[in-house]
């Protein structure tokens, strides 16, 4: 009767990892890690900060495209210094004088645009920061499914573990096995045993990756999904590959920055060219002198002298090489994200086939192995090792299945990052 309540749990638990490996999850799932996503593109502290930077450099062109404030003078002049009397000179007189500066035509112009570009640059790294944290958020949630599926199925072979233990003392007390089979059992259980603890122990690392990308405190908890939704694609290579090309707001921030270094060589080139001030003053003079007082009215203007050059030429070549230096930066980044793209997609790939292997071919023939040596090894037709290996062949393929199945999905986040198309869970939405 015992053999037989052992062959039969061993069953239902075989039967129970099947059923499971092809129900998917309800729509509470997708909904949880909406939210969390969701929630880590309000709270997290990296993308607070990107938004910090461009709020910051929005309000660079406005103070970089105005007129400097005019300049308002006084002055008390021509005063003699030996009686410094102010009606004794027709020159001495109190003086109110009035500047203002004009940068040669279309340097102002350039200055804002610079800073607007600038600006864009800095609003494009906010947005693809948008899917990094959302990829991020994902590929933490499935590390966390499988550790939790590791935990459980961990946990389940050790049950049967417990059961094969029971089984082999009992044998060896009849007589009709031997005692290194239970010390071989007993070791098996410690080393899975010593995985659990490991698993565990990983477990809350993923939980407090996830607890700092939310901005949550330290020590919280989540509780991954009991069974995996496995999204299936449609799309091609080419369609992430062109879809990143045109959306990819990383591409636009390079463009940016390309248009930023050439208004930055407009202006050195505009600095060849003076800048002007404009002034006026109003003399205010004493009405006991000789011709009466009359007021004096002055105006004028200025301009400064472009005359060192070598400066102004260090300055164009400048920025000159930084449009280099960004349109390289651009091409090489169009680069690894292509590489990145296509990577992904092979991963993808692979791990859908992979999974496939494992729910439709290699779980179900373990499951049956193992059950095929434990009833042979009931009845004394094979040696225990050979159970046990059964057992632990059946065992790696269920922790092989659920790793692989979270790597395709890990894979899906990360193709949807490098090139902004949605395939998990709703389109993003960018925080204002």
């Amino acid at each position: 009767m015992k053999y037989k309540a052992i062959w039969m749990k061993s069953f239902l638990i075989s039967g129970f990892i099947l059923t499971g490996l092809f129900l998917t999850y309800s729509s509470l799932y997708a909904a949880t890690l909406d939210q969390l996503v969701q929630e880590a593109l309000t709270k997290n502290p990296d993308l607070a900060a990107a938004k910090a930077r461009w709020e910051q450099a929005s309000h660079k062109a406005p103070q970089v495209g105005s007129l400097k404030d005019p300049v308002l003078s006084f002055a008390l002049s021509n005063y003699p210094n030996d009686s410094l009397s102010n009606d004794e000179s027709p020159m001495t007189g109190n003086e109110v004088k009035l500047a203002q500066a004009f940068p040669f035509p279309g340097k102002l112009a350039s200055r804002s645009a610079l800073a607007n570009e600038q600006a864009r640059w800095f609003e494009a790294i906010y947005q693809d920061k948008h899917f990094q944290i959302a990829r991020k958020v994902k590929d933490t949630w499935y590390r966390l499914y499988f550790k939790e599926k590791a935990i459980v199925v961990t946990e389940r072979n050790m049950a049967l573990v417990d059961d094969i233990i029971r089984l082999t003392e009992v044998r060896y007390e009849t007589g009709s096995g031997l005692q290194q089979d239970v010390l071989k059992a007993q070791v098996q259980r410690s080393k899975l045993m010593e995985q659990l603890m490991s698993l565990r122990q990983k477990r809350s690392v993923v939980q407090a990756d996830l607890n700092r990308l939310l901005n949550r405190p330290y020590g919280g908890t989540y509780d991954a999904p009991d069974k995996l939704d496995l999204v299936t694609i449609e799309q091609g290579l080419d369609t992430f590959q062109v879809t990143a090309s045109e959306k990819r707001p990383l591409n636009a921030a390079y463009q940016a920055l390309i248009k930023r270094y050439r208004y930055q060589q407009k202006l050195a080139e505009l600095d060849d060219y003076p800048d002007m001030t404009l002034w006026a003053s109003w003399r205010f003079r004493d009405d006991d002198l000789a011709d009466g007082g009359t007021d004096f009215v002055s105006a004028g203007v200025s301009f400064n002298l472009p005359v060192y050059r070598e400066k102004r030429r260090a300055a164009t070549s400048e920025a000159m090489a930084a449009i280099r230096m960004a349109e390289r930066q651009s091409e090489d980044f169009k680069g690894s994200v292509e590489q990145s793209i296509q990577n992904a997609y092979a991963r993808m790939e692979e791990t859908r086939q992979q999974t496939e292997l494992y729910r439709e071919g290699i779980i179900p023939q373990t499951g049956q192995s193992f059950q095929a040596a434990l009833g042979s090894y009931q009845v004394g037709k094979v040696e225990f090792i050979s159970l046990l290996d059964a057992l632990m062949t059946s065992f790696q393929a269920e922790m092989e299945y659920y790793r692989v199945s979270s790597e395709y999905m890990r894979s899906l986040a990360w193709l949807e990052a490098e090139s902004t198309l949605p395939l998990i869970g709703s389109p993003l939405k960018f925080t204002e």
